[in-house]
């Protein structure tokens, strides 16, 4: 049991809160994916890995659950209300987490539903506006705001106060949506008029 001893102390001392099996293999350098199994099994049999679904796993129970909702579909990363409420630009509160990713999902796992929302992989994979800390990727106001814009054709936005307008415009060429553009600069000049 010495290695497997060696190997926990490793993944604990990670700042990650959740890892997939292939964190696991990384941080343990192993390549021999059955040891890898074997090692995974038994620290989740002795509750020293929490198995959060399958082929993902935490510490213990008190995981990032930003963190995970980045980590069940890659790419992906946190989006539309979840950064929208943070940032002040909607008011109403949402349980669920909203993130971009490849397709349209709804997954509820120990009590908390995480929602992904399918954006173009052009778009999806372009980094500009999303910010990687704390071993998840959240997308920054503008571009949760222009997410939601992409995906929604109808949405009601609460407060523009919080947007950085240059960084709007800046992002909004990767989505090449000119439904978009149009949208966008109707809330500019609203938002003009209002401060």
């Amino acid at each position: 049991m010495k290695y497997e001893k060696r190997s926990i102390t490793d993944v604990l001392r990670s700042n990650k809160t959740v890892f997939t099996f292939k964190d696991i293999a990384l941080i343990w350098g192993d390549v021999d994916t059955k040891a890898v199994i074997a090692g995974v099994n038994y620290y989740v049999r002795t509750g020293q890995l929490y198995r959060i679904r399958r082929g993902i796993y935490a510490k213990d129970t008190h995981y990032d659950t930003r963190e995970l909702a980045t980590r069940i579909f890659t790419p992906s990363y946190v989006s539309f209300e979840t950064v929208l409420v943070q940032a002040g630009i909607n008011f109403q509160f949402y349980k669920k987490i909203t993130v971009a990713s490849y397709q349209t999902r709804e997954i509820t796992i120990d009590s908390q539903i995480y929602s992904y929302k399918k954006i173009k992989d052009l778009i999806l994979t372009n980094a500009i506006g999303v910010e990687h800390k704390d071993e998840s990727s959240i997308a920054g106001p503008e571009r949760a705001f222009l997410d939601t814009i992409y995906i929604h054709k109808d949405y009601h936005f609460d407060n523009f106060g919080p947007l950085n307008w240059d960084k709007v415009f800046e992002i909004l060429p990767i989505y090449k949506n000119q439904r978009m553009t149009k949208r966008v600069n109707v809330f500019f000049k609203h938002y003009k008029v209002t401060h």
